[in-house]
């Protein structure tokens, strides 16, 4: 049975969350809402509504005027496939030097930055998150310090935007995994829409639970934009694959929960070289000793 997703993007909490109760009430009805804010300090929250039959699109026209929001975004979103028949208009993000847009904003790039291409179906993966804005962030200000990486890990990799960042400022051995079969197909037609094939290698994989993963290892730096539980479970791992004086990027990690994972990090051979936060997210820069 297809879905059919329906997506706004809004200013303000109150009007988002308002408009996301109106859409409780169309018909047919939709069988879950979503109100996130855009954590690229736009201020924007995104709404968007799933349903199991084809949306009213005027009554989604009319809530559209009367919350001041953006025209809905209306697609089917078949069972396979879905990631590529979403597609939403998010502004472009700049993090230091680089520029993560998508398509509809391929007029806009600026020529003092470095372009990300990311056509995805969810905001995660695109740097709207604050987890994924983070690393990016992370990245720019190692390469402001003049770190250099010919071998670099993105473990739950997402749309492999991280891994193609890293790509784009060196060369090397980089590879990008996530335990998802569709975030792999996602990355892999990422680095094709970026002209970048060959640039990164796409794996499934938990963890570093891949052969290609460890006949790289030891790495420069390593990217690990997951959550607090794999992220304790996967120190020990992350320190054994990493270099002496390598740097290790996490993030997904939620403000009051930073303290708790640092902890276990410096008890897995790390030190602490930069602490940042948006919004109710933490990403740390960790340095491997040694």
């Amino acid at each position: 049975m297809p879905t059919f997703t329906a997506f706004t993007t809004l200013t303000g909490k109150k009007a988002a969350e308002s408009l996301g109760e109106a859409m409780e009430r169309l018909e047919p009805e939709p069988t879950g809402i979503g109100v996130f804010e855009v954590e690229d300090g736009s201020g924007l929250w995104e709404v968007g509504g799933y349903f199991t039959e084809d949306p009213d699109e005027t009554a989604l026209a009319v809530l559209a005027v009367a919350f001041e929001a953006k025209p809905f975004v209306v697609s089917e979103l078949p069972e396979t496939d879905w990631v590529a028949h979403v597609r939403r208009e998010l502004a472009p993000v700049e993090a230091g030097r680089f520029f993560v847009y998508g398509a509809h904003d391929a007029d806009k790039l600026p020529e003092d930055r470095i372009p990300l291409l990311i056509e995805a179906a969810m905001a995660f993966g695109t740097g709207h998150h604050g987890t994924t804005l983070g690393c990016l962030k992370a990245l720019d200000r190692l390469l402001d310090e003049g770190f250099t990486a010919t071998k670099v890990a993105d473990i739950g990799c997402g749309t492999a935007v991280l891994a193609m960042a890293a790509a784009r400022v060196w060369d090397g051995d980089i590879i990008a995994s996530d335990i998802d079969e569709v975030a792999v197909d996602v990355a892999k037609a990422n680095l094709k829409a970026n002209d970048m094939d060959g640039a990164v290698q796409c794996v499934e994989a938990a963890g570093f639970d891949h052969p290609d993963l460890h006949k790289h290892a030891p790495y420069d730096l390593i990217f690990a934009n997951i959550l607090k539980g794999p992220l304790v479970a996967l120190a020990p791992e992350i320190s054994a694959n990493l270099r002496p004086g390598g740097q290790a990027i996490l993030s997904g990690i939620l403000n009051e929960q930073a303290q708790d994972v640092l902890n276990v990090y410096l008890q897995n051979e790390f030190n602490l070289h930069h602490q940042s936060q948006i919004g109710e997210w933490t990403t740390l820069i960790l340095r491997k000793q040694g």
